[in-house]
């Protein structure tokens, strides 16, 4: 499940985006079967060695802490799905469903009895999994990953071209006050219609973007201040905007763009549909050290075929190093092998750049880290 704010002006848009991911993947085990990948090639599906027989879905869960429970990696959750035609929707899951692990000629599936919300006890051996039609509800249906472990420090996130910022409408004045916050009123110019009562989001320019793998920049992080509602409209190509929640100090000269709120949508975990390698480029926060649930940008996007939801590993490039005590007392250099540290799942794709999210690290990830497909 994803929500997102999408904002808008002249053909100028960004996503600012809330999301939550749940566990990480679990050990691998020892049960293994090949199956298709979203990209056509072969995907080991690795079998959690703990993994239940039969499982009662409750409240709380998420599609991806149940994956995990039986997978080593989560998104490769509908290789294993069985389709029961008299499920309208397999994607939406209720507590007090029963999902069951079976093997169909060597491979393992995922079937799923329909249970009344809450009314299901844990499953027990003599249980007989049916077929079950239940009217789709997506709001008491577990979501795919949870909002709240992530929404306290997510904020409205974007990169963009100065020039295309420079286009905005943006705050030509203050009132009473050097800087802004929420509560106060700021004069903007460039609106074009603005209405009272409409929602527009305050950001700015923040650090440039660099390719490390050829120099050239990727565009601008785009930094939220707030949001306000117009109040006024004074005349002359002037509006009045109260701002009602700030993140930090308006300033003069900061843009101004219309937030249009979307719908929620389903969000489901997946590998890219296409190989795909690149580099962590920044960290929001300007944090050095990188740790779960923290949000990158890394330096491919819509170009490259990324997708909203694609997970990629993080892989720390082996440094060459001196063998001190190589044979016969010479010294010797090599290099150590590249060790995979974690995972990342792509949470807004643009151009050439795309915001994403570490779902899972196992040691310390750092800017110019590689990424992979999983």
């Amino acid at each position: 499940m994803k929500m997102f704010l999408q904002l808008r002006f002249n053909g100028f848009a960004l996503l600012a985006t809330m999301l939550l991911i749940g566990n990480s993947a679990i050990a691998a085990g020892a049960l293994t079967v090949a199956a298709s990948a979203q990209s056509g090639t072969p995907a080991e599906v690795v079998m959690n060695p703990d993994h239940p027989d039969r499982y009662t879905v409750v409240k709380g869960d998420t599609l991806w802490d149940i994956s995990g429970m039986f997978l080593r990696d989560p998104w490769l959750w509908p290789e294993i799905w069985s389709v029961n035609p008299q499920i309208e929707n397999p994607h939406l899951i209720y507590p007090g469903d029963i999902l069951a692990l079976v093997w169909i000629d060597g491979k393992p599936q995922l079937q799923l009895q329909r249970g009344m919300a809450g009314s299901l006890g844990p499953a027990s051996g003599d249980e007989k999994m049916q077929p079950g039609v239940r009217v789709s509800d997506s709001q008491s249906a577990i979501p795919t990953i949870p909002f709240e472990r992530i929404s306290a420090f997510l904020s409205r996130a974007g990169v963009a071209r100065k020039r295309d910022m420079e286009k905005l409408p943006h705050i030509a004045a203050l009132r009473f006050a050097m800087v802004a916050g929420a509560g106060n009123e700021v004069y903007v110019r460039g609106l074009d219609n603005a209405l009272v009562g409409d929602v527009y989001g305050v950001i700015r320019l923040g650090e440039e973007l660099i390719d490390p793998e050829n120099g050239k920049s990727l565009g601008y992080e785009i930094v939220y201040v707030g949001s306000g509602t117009i109040a006024a409209n004074s005349g002359g190509g002037v509006d009045k905007l109260m701002l009602n929640d700030t993140t930090r100090e308006a300033k003069e000269g900061d843009r101004v763009l219309q937030i249009d709120a979307q719908p929620p949508e389903n969000f489901y975990p997946r590998g890219p549909d296409q190989k795909v390698e690149g580099q962590i480029v920044a960290v929001k926060d300007g944090v050095s050290r990188i740790g779960q649930y923290q949000m990158v940008i890394i330096n491919r996007g819509l170009s490259s075929g990324l997708e909203q939801g694609n997970v990629m590993s993080i892989w720390k490039i082996g440094e060459e190093t001196e063998d001190a005590f190589a044979s016969r007392g010479m010294r010797d250099n090599f290099t150590l092998p590249d060790e995979r540290i974690g995972l990342l799942m792509v949470v807004k794709p643009e151009e050439n750049t795309s915001y994403a999210l570490i779902m899972d690290a196992s040691s310390e990830i750092r800017v110019d880290d590689r990424i992979r497909n999983p």
